[in-house]
């Protein structure tokens, strides 16, 4: 699966829901709850349909535009991604330098099971370059797939990292807009130490924080994760200055389009959604067909 953190694509989630509601149903061991099973299979493929023929449509409808003569509004763009200027963006858990990383981690349990003990996001700026300029983008809230994904464990912890890397292909749908200089590269050590100091005064905060492996103290490694929190909290309070006068910019779009970063060729992707979006109307037409045969 293309990693994406809102790693839940419609399909992951989707396979997931059908195969809770098989469980229960099985589970009931009783023939009058199929009709209900299926029925409920049938409308959450119904969403999911309509989920990947949106995405479907608008990556095969929406025309690929260069940086230098895009429309101010929502646009397709495909090129390279690129770092900006200044201190890089470090992914949490690997630590390798990248333009975007998502990660999530789980301890293991007394009973030897898996449950969550922490997640983020980066919500940096960084770049989409092509043959004619680039563009800033700001990657909060987009629905980002990746194919670069890793997981290790560590003792009792498992990490999953999703990771945009510097250099790679990027497809991007979003809002484009055009301000009227440079994106200016900031010093922020002095506000990462000085958040860093604040968040040493509560101690307890602190290590409910970044202790992760819970013995009471903060190790390098839980320390390296705080700075980069600090970090990308600086960043985030800061990221409007750095957007100035004849810098283009992707970001959400204002009214709720889609919002979609990816590692992909376009027509892979388009070609992705319109298969998920036949195979979950199939399954919307049939599930719901053989639960009113069965009733």
């Amino acid at each position: 699966m293309a990693g994406a953190f809102k790693f839940y694509s419609s399909e992951w989630l989707t396979g997931g829901a059908h195969f809770v509601i098989i469980v229960v149903a099985v589970q009931a061991e009783d023939v009058a709850v199929w009709p209900y099973a299926l029925a409920a299979m049938s409308i959450v493929s119904f969403f999911a349909w309509i989920a990947a023929y949106r995405r479907y449509r608008q990556i095969h409808d929406l025309p690929t535009s260069k940086i230098a003569s895009a429309a101010q509004g929502y646009v397709e763009l495909f090129g390279r991604s690129a770092l900006l200027p200044g201190e890089p963006i470090v992914s949490k858990l690997s630590g390798l330098p990248c333009c975007w990383y998502r990660y999530y981690v789980e301890r293991k349990t007394s009973k030897d099971q898996w449950e969550y003990a922490d997640s983020g996001v980066s919500e940096e700026y960084f770049l989409l370059i092509d043959d004619t300029g680039q563009c800033v983008v700001s990657p909060e809230g987009a629905e980002v797939l990746t194919e670069r994904k890793e997981t290790w464990t560590q003792g009792d912890y498992r990490n999953t990292e999703w990771l945009l890397l510097p250099e790679g292909m990027l497809y991007a749908i979003g809002e484009f807009s055009t301000t009227s200089g440079n994106v200016a590269e900031l010093d922020e050590r002095a506000d990462v130490s000085g958040l860093l100091t604040e968040w040493k005064k509560d101690k307890d905060q602190l290590l409910a924080r970044f202790d992760l492996n819970r013995d009471g103290a903060i190790d390098m490694k839980e320390w390296e994760r705080a700075r980069q929190e600090a970090q990308r909290e600086v960043r985030q309070r800061r990221q409007d200055v750095r957007i100035q006068d004849g810098v283009n910019i992707l970001r959400k779009p204002r009214d709720g389009r889609l919002f979609l970063l990816a590692n992909e060729l376009p027509d892979k992707l388009g070609s992705r959604y319109r298969f998920w979006s036949w195979a979950h109307l199939a399954i919307f037409l049939g599930a719901g067909c053989a639960g009113l045969f069965l009733r």
